[in-house]
């Protein structure tokens, strides 16, 4: 019965870490393309989100339900899709976040594309 816990915690593991690791993907495709940071941050996000829930619903839903009251099975299942479902709210919600923190991303100044904005600041 712990095997089956485990095995399901591992393989949610791996779902969780392959969100991530596209939501990041996407924010990282977006910054190369110049985007500013925060507005990398929120498009990537708006961008992924749907395909995201929708894996996170197929997978914890569907997917699992069939073999939910198993005996053998029944544990790795539960734990997965609790973990799911969880582990995909704070991907969409917390990751973002913490991607800004992490990498200090302040919002973007209107004075940054003009360069006499930026010489009259020197010269105050």
């Amino acid at each position: 019965m712990v095997a089956q816990l485990i095995l399901g915690v591992l393989a949610l593991i791996g779902i969780l870490i392959r969100n991530s690791v596209i939501l990041v993907m996407q924010i990282e495709e977006l910054r190369g393309e110049g985007v500013d940071g925060r507005t990398a941050v929120v498009e990537a996000t708006e961008h992924r989100m749907r395909p995201i829930l929708l894996t996170a619903a197929a997978a914890a839903s569907l997917a699992l339900i069939p073999i939910a009251f198993e005996v053998f099975w029944g544990p790795m299942a539960f734990a997965m899709m609790g973990g799911i479902i969880v582990g995909t709210v704070l991907t969409l919600l917390l990751l973002p976040a913490l991607y800004v923190g992490w990498f200090g991303l302040r919002p973007p100044t209107h004075d940054e594309g003009d360069p006499a904005a930026s010489k009259a600041v020197v010269r105050a």
